[in-house]
């Protein structure tokens, strides 16, 4: 679909991410008496539009995030369709994923540690959810990733993309032997194809950590599938530019054993201890964002 073009109430302005069901779209939404507002509308990729298995796993999804407030999550607030594509409209978050942001090189340890801590934060709601009924949904995210993290100009961290949340009393709609998520943050239970808790979060966040602080995953190597080796024995990697009172606690957050790695509230206290403020991420933040979309747009032009 070529931007920007009108969608609906929409207006399609840039496209912000294609993922394997559906792609997102940087819009403006359209209402009486001139009403506008920057919102992200994701659409059902169109190859998948008219098939029923496709739309509904793109239902359920929407209706899943849409129960899910909170300042750490992407919001999802409205559901349609244009011409029979479905649509869900989500939070803009102004700014970038934290893997545009780090490009590769190590980040300050206060601004890892912070972005972290967030994280974990929204992922405590995560796992916490309930529904209508106080029932504990058993949500896992299961893609805690440097692309799925975003940091807005004002130092917000948002973690995004649901599409693969699993919720325990909802039905899995993974295929058999397809391993979701992003294969070099997997947890060795996931790399394993075994049941997933909140814990395989938790050491997904240790990848994300260890990759921020130093600038590299702990467990990568040459291909996929010697990545996903060394996750599934988990054997202890060289935690080189880990500062020292954080070592304890990214070496339990990458623990073989689910039950080693928690409790949430303990790693995310001892991330929070070495944070920075969030107006110091808030600028540094603001910096790379403009820097980054400067030498975007001079490139295209």
């Amino acid at each position: 679909m070529r931007v920007p073009c009108g969608f609906g109430p929409f207006e399609l302005t840039e496209r912000l991410g294609v993922g394997g069901m559906a792609e997102v779209f940087k819009a403006t939404a359209f209402g009486a008496s001139g009403f506008e507002k920057t919102v992200a509308l994701k659409l059902l990729r169109e190859e998948y539009v008219g098939e029923p298995t496709w739309e509904r796993m793109f239902l359920e999804e929407a209706r899943l995030q849409a129960r899910l407030s909170h300042r750490g999550l992407v919001q999802a607030h409205d559901f349609g369709a244009v011409e029979g594509r479905p649509w869900v409209r989500l939070d803009y978050v102004d700014g970038l994923d934290v893997a545009a942001l780090a490009q590769g090189a190590a980040v300050d340890a206060p601004i890892a540690c912070f972005v972290i801590a967030e994280v974990l934060t929204a992922l405590a709601a995560l796992h916490e959810a309930t529904d209508e009924r106080s029932r504990p949904l058993g949500l896992v995210h299961r893609d805690v990733s440097a692309t799925n993290v975003l940091v807005s100009r004002q130092g917000e961290v948002k973690l995004g993309d649901f599409g693969i949340a699993k919720a325990t009393l909802l039905k899995d709609q993974t295929q058999g032997g397809i391993r979701k998520g992003s294969y070099a943050y997997m947890s060795p239970e996931q790399v394993a194809g075994r049941p997933l808790s909140s814990a395989s979060d938790l050491f997904s966040a240790g990848v994300l950590l260890v990759e921020l602080l130093t600038g590299r995953r702990p467990f990568d190597a040459p291909t996929p599938v010697e990545t996903m080796e060394r996750i599934r024995a988990a054997e202890a990697p060289v935690l080189d530019g880990v500062p020292a009172p954080l070592v304890e606690s990214v070496t339990a957050l990458l623990s073989l054993e689910a039950e080693a790695r928690g409790p949430l509230d303990a790693r995310r206290a001892a991330v929070r201890s070495f944070a920075a403020d969030e107006r110091v991420v808030a600028d540094w933040a603001r910096s790379r964002i403009d820097t980054i979309r400067t030498n975007r747009e001079r490139t295209d032009d």
